[in-house]
């Protein structure tokens, strides 16, 4: 058994570079991501699905669920951190660094507070996973995958090359202690070779 650690499709703000709101869907291009990642786990046993619900997620997640056909959950303690009233700007206009370790967004999570709501997500997911007959599929954000990856599987897990989760990267993580990561941030199934164009 395996938790699958999943970074949603791309939506059109992730492609303008724009901090997303919650009701961002995925693109054209996303849902294709969405299809070809719900082709590759069709047949890797995967029991149950507990996604954010953000729509970019949920839209992810939903793939997924008709591809496999198994109960979908919906966990808002997987929200992307929240930027408050930076949401909907382009990176290019922001002052500041949003991802700078001591800023803390207007009306939103600092570090911390996304971390603590993070570590709570975190047991909730070791919970669903220890009854879960299967693997179970997590689909989060790109925020949550690096703070679950680099704080809770291990710190020396990222290769210094990694320095982000690409949309709908597939991370596999073994469903005990210690949680080793077996693949990290993968997106094989993204490539030509695993059907039709590259996306």
């Amino acid at each position: 058994m395996a938790i699958l650690l999943i970074r949603h499709a791309e939506t059109p703000s992730n492609a303008a570079r724009v901090l997303q709101t919650p009701g961002t869907p995925l693109s054209d291009r996303g849902r294709e991501q969405a299809q070809r990642l719900a082709r590759r786990l069709r047949d890797e046993g995967v029991a149950h699905i507990l996604s954010s619900d953000l729509s970019r997620a949920v839209m992810t997640s939903e793939a997924l669920r008709a591809s496999t056909g198994v109960q979908l959950e919906f966990e808002p303690l997987l929200q992307e951190r929240n930027f408050g009233d930076l949401r909907g700007r382009p990176y290019a206009e922001l002052a500041q660094d949003p991802f700078g370790p001591q800023f803390v967004p207007p009306g939103g999570e600092s570090w911390e507070v996304f971390h603590r709501r993070v570590d709570t997500a975190w047991d909730r997911i070791r919970e669903i996973a220890s009854g879960t007959r299967g693997n179970l599929a997590v689909v989060t954000h790109g925020l949550v995958c690096h703070s679950l990856v680099s704080r809770h599987l291990g710190a020396g897990v990222l290769d210094p090359e990694v320095t982000g989760f690409p949309n709908t990267a597939l991370t596999i993580v073994e469903a005990s202690p210690p949680w080793r990561v077996q693949l990290l941030a993968c997106t094989a199934h993204l490539e030509e070779t695993h059907g039709g164009a590259p996306v």
